[in-house]
């Protein structure tokens, strides 16, 4: 396993026993079980939720029924623990749409299970054929969201909420200076991909503390200079270079793995 430090051994034995219970109660095969949210991207708070996701495949007979079957496996949020899963075939379509979730995934630097023997796979596919620029405009797309909400009623805006909209910045920015890699997933990483102003590195790396210190709604002081980074890194998008369409060719990949993954 990576990086089990940033786990409390409690908590871990708690997840891995959530998720057998979930393998069973839904006859599905676990693919991989990680940290994702502010955990794993490497800015969490003291209250911050444990976020765990994990891919998941059924039995070949469940994929072929008149009554197609939920493609998420979700758990109610109890201490803090927020399961929440993707059947393999929703996975690999989201990625032929260019979503960075999956990518994210597989980087995630905290495991709760071994990986399946597909995780390699999908990572290859995921580097092989990933677009540059539609990864750069899901993360604009995500960051601009995050901006609409930045300002609280006093004009204040919450450190978890900078993060929301600085992480998919960044992440344009490291596609803009290097479309041949898919961004870190983590903070420390990301800036050094982004090859940011040590002044920018300086502020974030205070944002970075003040948010270990505070719970996830605590509000922190205005930073102009990350809010520009922000604001114009998230229009840039133009700028990344698009990949030769190949969707064919990976969209008959990415069936070919979901057919042999489906039939072990």
């Amino acid at each position: 396993m990576q990086d089990t430090l940033s786990i409390a051994s409690e908590v871990r034995l708690e997840i891995e026993s959530r998720l057998a219970q979930v393998a069973g109660e839904d006859d599905v095969r676990l693919l991989m079980a990680v940290v994702s949210g502010s955990r794993a991207w490497g800015f969490p708070s003291p209250d911050s939720d444990y976020d765990v996701r994990f891919l998941y495949v059924r039995p070949r007979s469940a994929y072929l029924g008149l009554t197609p079957l939920r493609d998420v496996i979700e758990r109610p949020i109890v201490d803090e623990i927020d399961l929440n899963g993707w059947d393999i075939r929703k996975a690999l379509s989201l990625l032929l749409k260019h979503n960075a979730v999956l990518s994210e995934w597989i980087e995630s630097p905290i495991r709760y299970i071994n990986d399946d023997s597909v995780v390699p796979e999908l990572a290859e596919l995921c580097s092989r054929h990933f677009n540059p620029r539609g990864y750069a405009k899901h993360y604009a797309s995500l960051g601009k969201r995050s901006v609409e909400r930045w300002f609280d009623s006093e004009g204040n805006i919450a450190a978890k909420r900078y993060f929301y909209a600085l992480r998919p910045a960044l992440s344009v920015r490291a596609l803009r200076l290097d479309p041949s890699k898919r961004p870190p997933m983590s903070m420390q990483p990301l800036m050094q991909a982004a090859d940011l102003a040590p002044v920018i590195v300086e502020q974030i790396n205070v944002l970075i503390a003040r948010k270990a210190e505070t719970k996830e709604a605590g509000n922190t002081i205005r930073l102009p200079e990350i809010e520009q980074l922000v604001q114009e890194e998230l229009n840039r998008t133009d700028e990344v270079p698009e990949r030769l369409d190949q969707t064919e060719i990976f969209t008959e990949e990415a069936e070919a793995l979901f057919i042999e993954l489906v039939d072990r």
